[in-house]
């Protein structure tokens, strides 16, 4: 088996804190998800989260116009510049604070990044400036008295507007420029959520907290602001030697803020004057720059009816199309138009205060994110849709389970919900509310049309995963809370184990009503499972009593054999064979033992595999906190030769069961914004009033945060405050094809599958067989030879080429004459092949022929390989299914447009000939009344010859 799992994605954490920002196309969006950067690419609806990770959860990232370079930066001021054509970081940099925001100039030649009230330009490296070398201090100023907040660049990218949180707005120029000084906007009672410069203008557009809108307009344009030539004064020579002394050349240079501010400007007046010097018969002087407001406008009385402490936490704005979106506290935001400020939209979408709002470059789409629930949408508001809403769990993950054919896994949170989530793309598809309170245990059926889950609330439900519905909640005679569940390997017997009451209930998925109450354990039932085997019906249960019981569920259901473990039961787990069981146990270790002699045939000590670790809280040291670790979760490798354990530690450990030796262990995290992590207390936190780890940060604007945790919470914080979780692994899972395995962690649900990069791994391999000799057995049509060296050079693309060039009359006779390990490796690269490729027909027709001239009598074709080819079978059948659906509806719709042009037609024609018998009426009626008039004047003339 191989062991060259990498990272591949994180799913169930959508987004985390910071701000999040647009791809150049508006196709993408980049969310930081703790240390991590995860990117959603709305159009082909798929997920991605980048290997590369931080020390620290990212807060604020910052994407260059062309979409090339991104900044990244941390909640300890480390940046990270990274590439996102080949995603690696090429440059770190450490600002030694927190960096409130950053932002590039839209012309890609700069960046701006804020500390405290200090801002400072970089040159942005890359073929537009040429300079390569990263991070060159271009110019330093500072925004105000108090933390800058927000920074806005102007359409020309010369100009910047840094708002600060002692409610001013200055707006600062990249170079000198003529009539142009530093100046300073104010007019604020609250601190600056957001200032927005108007397309190819200075006109500025400032918002407060309390959702005051103040509107300026500037009285020259940027054409009237030229650079200054610092040459043409020839009274001041030593002007530009005194510019370029001060500024500084890094930011490590700045040590005297205030004299280096007095220097900028002292020469900035200096320029001034020089500049201002008219030549002899040149009368005219250049217009003073300046501010107006026009006006001032107050945009959250609308919040303010649904709770009265409302106050905007998010603000964005569309130059083009004069759009402003204002996000408040109590989850609810507004759409209005600039400049009459006229309110277009409103809508709430959480509870919880919304922290982050950004346009996509078109100005359709809004992407909202709430940090406090972990909430990320995407929402197109002119026709009012949603183009992603996604969510992950707002507290840990308790357990996961993989579908059968590994295209699914379903998790359970102690937020009470459960969640299926599509391994391709990386999405949540559905989420079921019906449970109560914390998810302890969830499981798929064989059949994959079903999992069952249960809950502290005293309740197992199933839900169908075809019409997503809950159809069958079990409960017990007594309230019981649930710690474990499991279904029989034909899914028509469900068992729970209590962790209150020590007892397991076994329900019937068909009848719904318990069928037997199974009682012999003296502490918490910590985990139960039915053996894999189809013939047996045998189910193992661990309890804190330190035993495990041996159950036959069908023929004598009160009959059982216990196997005492010494320690207590933490997990259990059975190998897909069904013959074994390994048991974890509080003191560390992993015991093998077999099912029908119920011996122990091996033992694996892992307590110190799993890693020290010391929290800011802990009064003892790492060495003996290990003590107190194990493994809460074991998972068997397809192939039964592999157990993947986790537990309370940033480690997850590969042993192999017959040798009882580690293979492989993985560090899922190295992000120090959880606890745990270090070996060792920070010495800096310990003075002599004790640990400064405990004594409570507070923040003025948010009412009081405090970074620790409430004494004895283990999981969550139970109270609406910021705490550092501990790591930790809950649930492991391989996946059914033996490509991938998952982990519920503090972090979230972490993603490991088979390295796909160049590794050569050949079979059989001689001298003769090479690429080129390959491709002359083709050339030659000696088809069955070239089939058998492409698969001892293992190449895919290889196997791939010679595979779609032997006619399909071949498939047969080739299938029929191929031994049983290279039919075996053929179905391998078959099952990965259906995934992407469009000869769906082809490759089905190479699987029939394989399974049919080989079966699996002599176990030719591994269990994994099979569900690998289930697993593409499955999803190009949902694909196909989708396009063929779309592609009926859509013939639907055309053969129905000419049966409705016919009525169309038809009622027209019936109206024509309406209207035509009308105006035959008419014209009748006319010559009636013609003729009548004629017949009375011939009276006439008749009457007057007879007189």
């Amino acid at each position: 088996m191989k062991f060259s799992y990498k990272f591949s994605n994180l799913l169930g954490t959508i987004y985390r804190k910071g701000n999040v920002t647009f791809t150049p196309d508006g196709n993408s969006i980049i969310s930081p998800v703790g240390n991590k950067l995860t990117i959603y690419d709305l159009k082909n609806n798929k997920a991605q989260t980048l290997s590369l990770e931080s020390k620290f959860n990212y807060n604020v990232v910052a994407l260059s116009p062309d979409g090339a370079l991104l900044l990244a930066v941390n909640e300890q001021g480390e940046a990270q510049l990274i590439s996102m054509v080949s995603c690696t970081v090429i440059h770190r940099h450490k600002f030694q604070k927190e960096v409130q925001c950053a932002q590039f100039s839209p012309d890609g030649r700069h960046f701006a990044v804020a500390k405290d009230n200090s801002v400072f330009i970089f040159r942005s490296p890359g073929e537009i400036t040429g300079e390569y070398n990263p991070f060159v201090l271009e110019r330093h100023f500072y925004g105000a008295y108090d933390d800058v907040v927000w920074l806005e660049w102007s359409s020309d990218s010369r100009f910047l507007a840094v708002a600060s949180r002692d409610g001013s707005t200055k707006i600062c120029g990249v170079g000198y420029y003529n009539n142009f000084r530093t100046y300073m906007l104010g007019g604020h009672t609250d601190s600056i959520v957001g200032c927005f410069f108007e397309k190819e203008s200075m006109h500025v557009n400032t918002l407060g907290r309390n959702g005051q809108l103040n509107i300026w307009e500037c009285s020259l344009e940027p054409s009237d602001l030229t650079p200054k030539d610092f040459k043409k004064p020839s009274e001041e020579p030593n002007v530009k030697k005194q510019k370029e002394e001060s500024e500084p050349d890094s930011e490590d240079d700045i040590d005297n803020q205030d004299a280096i501010e007095r220097k900028e400007s002292d020469t900035a007046e200096k320029l001034e004057l020089v500049s201002s010097d008219q030549e002899p018969g040149n009368s005219k002087k250049p217009h003073p720059f300046s501010y107006r407001k026009l006006g001032r406008h107050f945009l959250a009385i609308e919040a303010k009816k649904e709770s009265y402490d409302a106050h905007v936490t998010a603000a964005t704005y569309h130059k083009k199309t004069r759009i402003l979106v204002i996000a408040f506290s109590t989850g609810s935001f507004f759409l209005y138009e600039l400049p009459d400020v006229n309110m277009i939209h409103s809508l709430s979408i959480a509870g919880h205060a919304i922290t982050t709002a950004a346009f996509n470059a078109t100005g359709d789409w809004i992407a909202l994110g709430a940090a406090g629930i972990g909430h990320l949408l995407v929402w197109e508001w002119q026709s009012e849709q949603y183009i992603m809403k996604q969510q992950g769990h707002s507290s840990e993950m308790n357990c996961i389970s993989y579908s059968p054919d590994g295209q699914y896994i379903a998790t359970g949170g102690e937020d009470a919900k459960v969640k299926l989530w599509n391994v391709t793309n990386g999405f949540c598809f559905v989420t079921f509310h019906e449970h109560s309170s914390s998810i302890t245990g969830i499981e798929f059926g064989n059949s994959k049309k079903f999992l069952v889950s249960c809950s502290l609330d005293g309740t197992v439900r199933a839900y169908d995963i075809i019409r997503y519905r809950n159809f069958r909640t079990f409960t017990s005679p007594r309230p019981v809370q649930f710690a474990c569940v499991a279904l029989d390997y034909s899914g028509e017997l469900v068992a729970a184990g209590g962790q209150d009451v020590f007892e397991i209930y076994l329900w019937s998925m068909k009848l719904g009503r318990l069928l037997e109450i199974l009682s012999g354990h003296e502490g918490p039932v910590s985990s139960i499972a039915f053996s894999p085997n189809p013939t047996s019906t045998a189910m193992v249960s661990g309890s804190w009593d330190k035993t495990i019981k041996i159950w036959n569920c069908l023929e004598s259901s009160g009959d059982h054999e216990t196997i005492d473990t010494l320690s207590d039961v933490t997990c259990l787990a059975f190998n897909p064979n069904g013959e074994e069981v390994a048991v974890s146990t509080l003191n560390g270790n992993i015991s093998i033992f077999h099912l029908k002699t119920s011996q122990q045939i091996g033992s694996i000590e892992g307590k110190n595999d799993l890693g020290s670790g010391v929290s800011e809280v802990d009064m003892v040291t790492a060495k003996k906190n290990l003590e107190g670790k194990a493994f809460t979760s074991l998972t068997y490798s397809a192939d039964g030769q592999c157990l993947l354990a986790g537990g309370k530690s940033k480690n997850v450990c590969i042993y192999h069961v017959r040798e009882a030796i580690l293979l492989k262990k993985f560090e899922i995290t190295q992000n120090h914004s959880f606890d745990g992590l270090d070996d060792y207390i920070n010495r800096r936190n310990i003075t002599e009033f004790g640990n400064m780890a405990l004594v409570e940060e507070r923040e003025q604007l948010e009412g009081g945060n405090v970074a620790i945790r409430l004494p004895g919470v283990l999981k969550g914080d139970m109270a609406s405050r910021n705490f550092k979780p501990e790591v930790r692994v809950f649930s492991v899972r391989f996946s059914p094809t033996g490509q991938s395995w998952a982990a519920a962690t503090t972090e979230g649900l972490l993603i490991y599958s088979l390295d796909k990069g160049v590794v050569f791994d050949p079979f059989n391999l001689s001298l003769e067989v090479t690429p080129k000799s390959t491709r002359e057995c083709l050339r030659n049509e000696e088809f069955s030879n070239a089939l058998i060296m492409a698969l001892k050079l293992n190449e895919p693309v290889l196997i791939q080429e010679v595979l779609e060039k032997i006619p399909f009359k071949e498939i047969d006779l080739i299938s029929s004459n191929l031994s049983h390990e290279y039919a075996h490796r053929l179905l391998q690269n078959i099952s990965k092949l259906l995934q992407s490729t469009p000869h769906a027909e082809f490759y089905l027709k190479w699987a029939c022929c394989l399974l049919t001239d080989h079966g699996n009598k002599d176990n030719v074709f591994q269990h994994q390989t099979l569900l690998s080819l289930h697993e593409s079978l499955s999803k190009k059948y949902e694909m196909l299914n989708r396009m063929c659906d779309f592609n009926k509806y859509t013939l639907k719709v055309i053969l129905s447009l000419p049966k409705k042009e016919a009525k169309s037609s038809a009622t027209n024609g019936n109206h024509e000939a309406e209207d035509e018998n009308e105006e035959n009426l008419v014209l009748v009626r006319n010559n009636e009344n013609g003729n009548e008039s004629s017949d009375e004047s011939m009276n006439d003339s008749n009457a007057s010859d007879s007189d």
